[in-house]
């Protein structure tokens, strides 16, 4: 699929998919995802530059970007507004907020990429729905994905502690409980079998 420098492979995606490829311009030149193998990449849309919602949002991810950077993560932000706007919108967001964004915020005038995450369906007259996060791993894994209308704001906090906690059980045999934060005790896997233990089903690891 393309439409003049924008170009993306189309697919259903669920989580445990490879993320499709895409070609498209940015906000600091031309950009491909799979250039970011390697990384752990959020990959966030909005519906439209100059809202409310969305310019928080992006400020607050402009101030936080050094912990999303101590992870090992990219941030990539997505619109249908042209590359012209997303640059007049960040110089913009500096004035109100004082913050520079730092990350990639790609154009999608077509709307080619956002329907090929299913962001959007191919009968949708507009980008409204466009609210989609993708938690994508160094292999190009689609770990994880959040969806949000467009009259309420993500959290940057949760943001975090989702990549904390898919990088957390990558690294051991391990499950995050409920609200787990970094630091907090992780769960063991259910036992194969029932046995005289109460706790056979939900067992939290020893304390060192």
């Amino acid at each position: 699929m393309s439409d003049d420098d924008t170009t993306c492979e189309t697919g259903m995606l669920r989580i445990g998919d490879i993320a499709p490829d895409f070609r498209a311009r940015s906000t600091q030149g031309d950009f491909q995802l799979s250039a970011l193998r390697g990384q752990w990449v959020i990959f966030f849309s909005h519906p439209a530059d100059f809202t409310p919602v969305c310019s928080t949002e992006f400020s607050a991810l402009a101030r936080r970007q050094a912990e999303f950077d101590a992870l090992g993560c990219t941030l990539v932000g997505l619109s249908v507004d042209s590359l012209y706007a997303h640059l007049a919108w960040v110089r913009a967001l500096k004035d109100l907020f004082d913050v520079e964004i730092g990350f990639p915020i790609i154009e999608d005038p077509s709307m080619a990429v956002g329907r090929a995450y299913g962001m959007i369906g191919d009968d949708a007259p507009d980008s409204m729905t466009m609210r989609s996060t993708f938690f994508i791993d160094p292999l190009g894994v689609i770990r994880a994905t959040t969806c949000y209308p467009h009259n309420v704001g993500r959290s940057v906090d949760e943001m975090l502690r989702l990549v904390r906690a898919l990088q957390t059980v990558d690294a051991a045999d391990r499950l995050t409980p409920e609200g787990w934060v970094e630091g907090q005790p992780l769960l063991l896997p259910a036992a194969d079998r029932a046995d005289a233990a109460a706790d056979w089903f939900c067992r939290f690891e020893p304390k060192p």
